[in-house]
């Protein structure tokens, strides 16, 4: 039986190209929704391997999900390697507002993984540490991206003006765009956009896109815009996330206010 059949509610299930898109009545059932399906996924790969490697994203849009997920406890953290996606550069490395220290308070602490790999957002040479973080991707092939959309379309922090299809690099320094920096305040990370860093680490779009399944977890009315133009938007980089329609085994979930637009 699926989780959708256990559920009394009724999920909106509809493809748009290659991705598959899922509507839930609440945010908190899109989040236990989208853990069981990486769960089932997770487990269905370490039977044939022993070792897989994931992405996650740091934002509160993923929080539902990560902690229904780090509750389950069919899951071999221990045989798991954690990557994150993007990183401010220019907080102090203590900040709570960094992404790894949000990954380390919601999942990244709190489960046994096989390594734990953080960009650091502090490297004395942003462009070495963008070097030897895309070795360890390189290295350790990705088998599974959770991930959101910004409100300007991005995925990680590639916002349109610094979005590539084609990337030659794995990992960037990249400027954020006003409307990202504004986000970060919406999220109640910051208290005031001047607050908010100018630049930051983020692995590119071939990068993520390189993973063999991506669960992309995107709630709130404040993403309604940018749902609406990920599924409706010519694929293009003016809306980086439209990417994912290319992309097979990619899953979108939203709740009712993420896809109020639709």
């Amino acid at each position: 039986m699926s989780y959708s059949e256990t559920k009394s509610s009724k999920v909106i299930s509809f493809k748009k190209e290659n991705l598959e898109v899922k509507i839930f009545t609440s945010r908190e059932e899109m989040g236990e929704y989208a853990a069981y399906d990486v769960s089932a996924k997770i487990n269905e790969l370490l039977e044939k391997k022993a070792v897989i490697n994931m992405i996650f994203a740091a934002a509160p849009s993923q929080s539902d999900f990560l902690k229904v997920l780090i509750s389950d406890p069919s899951i071999a953290w221990n045989r798991i390697n954690a990557f994150h996606m993007d990183e401010y550069i220019g907080l102090d490395k203590d900040a709570p507002q960094g992404f790894g220290n949000l990954l380390k308070r919601e999942i990244f602490g709190l489960v046994p993984f096989r390594t734990v790999n953080y960009i650091n957002g502090s490297a004395a040479d942003p462009e070495k540490e963008c070097v030897r973080y895309a070795a360890l991707l390189n290295d350790n092939p990705v088998d599974i991206v959770c991930l959101g959309i910004g409100e300007n379309g991005h995925i990680a922090f590639n916002d349109p003006p610094v979005a590539d299809f084609n990337d030659p690099k794995m990992v960037k320094v990249v400027d954020l765009e006003q409307i990202c920096r504004q986000q970060q305040v919406n999220d109640n990370c910051f208290t005031a956009i001047e607050l908010v860093p100018e630049k930051a680490f983020s692995l590119t779009i071939p990068a993520l896109m390189r993973a063999s399944y991506m669960f992309c977890i995107v709630p709130t009315l404040f993403k309604a815009e940018a749902v609406r133009k990920t599924l409706n938007d010519p694929v293009s980089e003016k809306c980086p996330a439209t990417i994912l329609r290319t992309k097979e085994d990619a899953l979108l979930y939203l709740d009712t206010d993420s896809a109020s637009l639709l």
